[in-house]
Order: C-alpha cells, then sequence, then structure tokens
C-alpha cells in the first residue's frame, strides 16, 4: 500500500484530553511505523453534548479524583450548542487555572495557561496541540462548513439552526427539527430552510460521512465504538482496536501522567 490513510475519531473529550484518546493517537502512530502514510485526527466538534468535555484529574497530594468542565453562559448553550458554537466564558479559565497545580504538573499548568480558543472546541485542540499530541497528524473537523459541504448525504443527521439566539444541533426526524430534553421530551422548532454546510452526521451514519470525505484505508477504533460503527459500510477500511490503557476515562496530562 503506496499511501495509507489511518484515521481515528473523537470528540473533544476534555480541554486535557482522555486517555483514550491518547492511546488512539499511540495506536495510529504505531501504524504508521509499520507502514507509513498519513494520520488524520477526525474530530467530531459538532457534537453538542456538554458531558464529552469533562475532565477527570487526580489530586496529587490525596489521590482524590474531580471532575472539572467548562462553564456555559445558558442552559440551551450547555444542552444543545455544538462544541464548535459553546462559547469559552471569559473568567472560566482563570478560574480553572488557579486550580490545576494541585492535580497537574508544571508543563500541564503551561500548555492549559496558554491555550487559546474561543470556543470549547478550538481550546480543547489548542491543548492537544501544546501537549504534542497532534504533531504530524491533519485534523478534520465535522463542524468546518467546506466538509460538511463535500461529505455524502445520510439519512439520519442533525442540522446547527438558531434557537432563542443561540445556535443549536437539532435531530431531523420526520419532517421536523427537535431537540432532546430528556426519556421521552422534545422541543420541536419550526421548519426553516437549511444546506448541507449546516448538516453533521448521528452516532449511526458517522462513519459513512466522515468516509467520504477522508477516505481512511484504516480506522483506530475504541473499546465500544466498533459496536455502532457499521464496519459493513465501509469494506475498504481495515479497522485496528486502538491499544489499551489503564484509568481510560482519566485525562491525559503528558507522559509523566
Amino acid at each position: 500500500m503506496s499511501n495509507p490513510i489511518i484515521c481515528f475519531g473523537q470528540q473533544p473529550c476534555g480541554f486535557f484530553p482522555r486517555r483514550f484518546l491518547y492511546a488512539k493517537i499511540a495506536t495510529a502512530r504505531r501504524l504508521r511505523e509499520e507502514q507509513g502514510g498519513e494520520i488524520v485526527f477526525f474530530l467530531h466538534d459538532s457534537d453538542h453534548d456538554p458531558r464529552e468535555t469533562q475532565t477527570i484529574l487526580t489530586h496529587r497530594t490525596t489521590g482524590e479524583r474531580k471532575t472539572f468542565n467548562f462553564t456555559f453562559a445558558n442552559k440551551i448553550q450547555r444542552k444543545w450548542s455544538p462544541l464548535y458554537a459553546k462559547p469559552v466564558l471569559a473568567d472560566w479559565q482563570a478560574n480553572t487555572l488557579r486550580q490545576l497545580p494541585a492535580y497537574v504538573d508544571g508543563a500541564a499548568v503551561a500548555a492549559f495557561r496558554e491555550a487559546r480558543g474561543d470556543n470549547v472546541a478550538d481550546f480543547c485542540l489548542d491543548v492537544y496541540r501544546r501537549l504534542g499530541l497532534l504533531e504530524d497528524v491533519r485534523v478534520v473537523r465535522s463542524g468546518d462548513p467546506a466538509v460538511r459541504t463535500a461529505a455524502c448525504e445520510v439519512s439520519d443527521f442533525f442540522v446547527d439552526v438558531t434557537h432563542e439566539g443561540e445556535t443549536v444541533r437539532a435531530r431531523r426526524q420526520d419532517g421536523a427539527f427537535r431537540l432532546h430534553e430528556g426519556g421521552n421530551h422534545f422541543i420541536e422548532l419550526p421548519p426553516t430552510i437549511f444546506t448541507k454546510a449546516q448538516v453533521s452526521p448521528t452516532r449511526d451514519t458517522r462513519l459513512r460521512w466522515m468516509q467520504s470525505v477522508v477516505g481512511c484505508t484504516h480506522y483506530v477504533a475504541g473499546a465500544g465504538e466498533i459496536q455502532y460503527l457499521h464496519p459493513e459500510e465501509a469494506p475498504a477500511i481495515t479497522f485496528v482496536p486502538r491499544d489499551s490503557i489503564e484509568r481510560a476515562d482519566e485525562a491525559y496530562t503528558g507522559l509523566s501522567a
């Protein structure tokens, strides 16, 4: 194979990435060492779930775990805005920075302090870069209008629309736009005209949508990811389980972590 394209996908998963993302990156780098090619990070920054950016850190003295996260201006931003459209509040970085030395070493503190990004996705991505995780890695973002326009059409999808002055990610179902409130409760939004530049896939259509843009030959899959990716839809892809890693849900903050 002359030019393999080795891909892994992930939402921004904490302002310090979870250790399972580090394992995906390490697996992709191992594959590239074995056979050459390019590594592509499919960053699903159009996801809207605020739980995705929870960051679990362990106190350096007591060993107690604490969950950090971004703060949000209102309920609509928190629950339904895509990660690329959730703003980073002005005082959040400084407030969080004051707590970090009790949990992470100086290099990780510096990466967080120096990071820049007006929205949650940009901020996370900048921290990942400052930790050295994305050297020689091409990032393809699901929130990029150019990527969306180039992607294939899928039958199950979300549409980014405006609701009460905020950008929200509404599920398109039965011709309607819906925001999930939990359980069987939904908010139905008024009909609106939309274009492909507003569309992002659901979990079940993500692989085909991504592959129409990335065209990967290998995909590094997480422990539970392969169960919903529908690999039969992409027979040209070789699926590779990510390397195992301890405390996979905790944050990766550097090689000493």
